[in-house]
């Protein structure tokens, strides 16, 4: 055997191009996500309300916003969003945007305070602060990118701030300690926090890319076990169980049935998968869910549409589809699925395999699910549409496969009342005529 030239190079080149294939998928989506990153949405809040200084009335949140807006024409990366604290923590709330930096009310007061002729009521002046806020449902690696992103541009307006307070104490010709004009050039204190807080059992964020992971490799692995155990009781397979091998007699069938058997006890077992996945998670890891009948019905539904479609695959191209469906649901949905790496940090090819990859869809449900309160607009309603395309692209591709298969007398085995001498299909096995095809055999 070790001397065929075909075993080599055929085991050779599977191996060659899986390993390569892998490599390029796995690390080329995640290996720059700086020098990728497009658009990231981060939220900006002004809700300063202004203050008077020098007879004339000022707002300098908006000098902030103006001096954001202007320096993100010169960078690409993050999308600052306009809007109100309200829209703010909407949009946070629902995934929508990776964090926000706020402008409190008083901004403006408590900036021109600092270089105010009187001393305030305490004898100290109030120090101007912006907020952070960050948002881990979303994703921790964005979460923390937009966070850097506001950082930076707080710590930008300071300095822009602190340039101006300190031309404002030289204009009045008062002597100022070394102490006042180093806390006068970097005036502002950037506060971070939380915008929309997760579980201490949510993996930081993470538990429904794992959850989702867990529901697509089982419907994977439980397509494998189907279509193996509907092979094995057709006759099509033995079954070995160590040095004993069993073979069932053959009942001849189009692949039509066999297929339609195959997702019959797929959505069957997907009941019971779907249920163990969520009493292993939530009822024995305890982790952090609510909407439990909702997680669920989503639960079995996604271990149901990805083992139909891992079916489909096998019944079209046979052991090349047990390939190409974990080409499709793990080496390409992985690094596009945007749950550890935002899409906006993917590069181009990922973006285009994100819109349509089945794992990205799963996971922006499963967070709607686990951090958003099963909002639809969070993720939850593109996840079961996009779910539902799926389906009834699996199961139109399936039996529009198969029936041509089955009318071209493409068949798995060959009826025996085909012996009319008519030629089987070239690569076909020839009938089988010994005992074993009528009844149960062990070896």
């Amino acid at each position: 055997m070790l001397r065929r030239p075909q075993l080599w190079i055929g085991t050779g080149l599977i191996a060659a191009v899986v390993s390569m294939l892998f490599a390029l998928l796995y690390v080329g989506g995640n290996v720059d996500p700086r020098g990728n990153l497009r658009d990231l949405p981060v939220a900006l809040v002004n809700s300063d309300s202004g203050a008077d200084a020098g007879g004339r009335r000022v707002n300098l949140g908006e000098q902030v916003v103006s001096g954001v807006q202007k320096a993100a024409k010169g960078d690409k990366g993050i999308d600052w969003q306009v809007v109100s604290r309200k829209e703010a923590d909407k949009r946070l709330g629902s995934g929508k945007v990776f964090g926000a930096l706020v402008i409190p009310e008083d901004f403006s007061a408590t900036v021109t305070g600092l270089t105010a002729p009187q001393p305030a009521p305490q004898g100290k002046a109030a120090p101007p602060t912006l907020t952070v806020l960050t948002n881990q449902a979303a994703g921790s690696i964005g979460s923390s990118m937009s966070s850097q992103a506001a950082q930076k541009a707080a710590h930008a307006a300071s300095a822009q701030l602190g340039q101006e307070l300190l031309k404002q104490a030289a204009a009045q010709k008062t002597p100022i300690p070394t102490a006042a004009q180093l806390k006068l050039a970097d005036p502002v204190t950037v506060n971070v926090t939380d915008g929309h807080p997760v579980g201490s059992r949510s993996a930081m964020g993470l538990s429904a890319f794992y959850y989702a992971l867990v529901l697509v490799v089982c419907g994977m692995l439980g397509a494998n076990v189907v279509n193996s155990q509907v092979d094995t009781a057709l006759g099509y397979l033995h079954t070995d169980f160590g040095p004993f091998r069993k073979r069932e007699p053959v009942q001849h069938t189009s692949r039509v049935r066999t297929l339609a058997i195959g997702m019959a006890l797929m959505l069957s077992l997907s009941l019971v998968m779907g249920t163990l996945v969520e009493v292993a998670t939530v009822g024995i890891l305890d982790m952090d869910a609510s909407h439990l009948g909702l997680l669920w019905l989503y639960s079995v539904a996604t271990i149901a549409v990805v083992g139909i479609g891992s079916l489909t695959l096998f019944a079209a191209f046979g052991t090349p589809g047990m390939l190409l469906a974990t080409i499709v649901f793990v080496a390409m949905a992985v690094p596009s699925s945007g749950a550890t790496v935002p899409v906006q940090a993917l590069p181009g090819f990922f973006r285009i395999l994100a819109a349509f990859e089945p794992l990205r869809q799963v996971t922006e449900g499963l967070r709607s699910l686990l951090y958003y309160g099963a909002q639809a607009d969070a993720g939850l309603a593109r996840a079961w549409a996009a779910m539902g395309v799926a389906l009834v692209a699996s199961l139109a591709f399936g039996f529009a496969v198969t029936r041509l298969y089955d009318r071209g007398g493409l068949h798995r085995i060959p009826h025996p009342d085909s012996e009319t001498g008519a030629a089987a299909p070239a690569g076909t096995p020839e009938p089988s005529k010994s005992p074993e095809a009528a009844a149960p055999t062990t070896v």
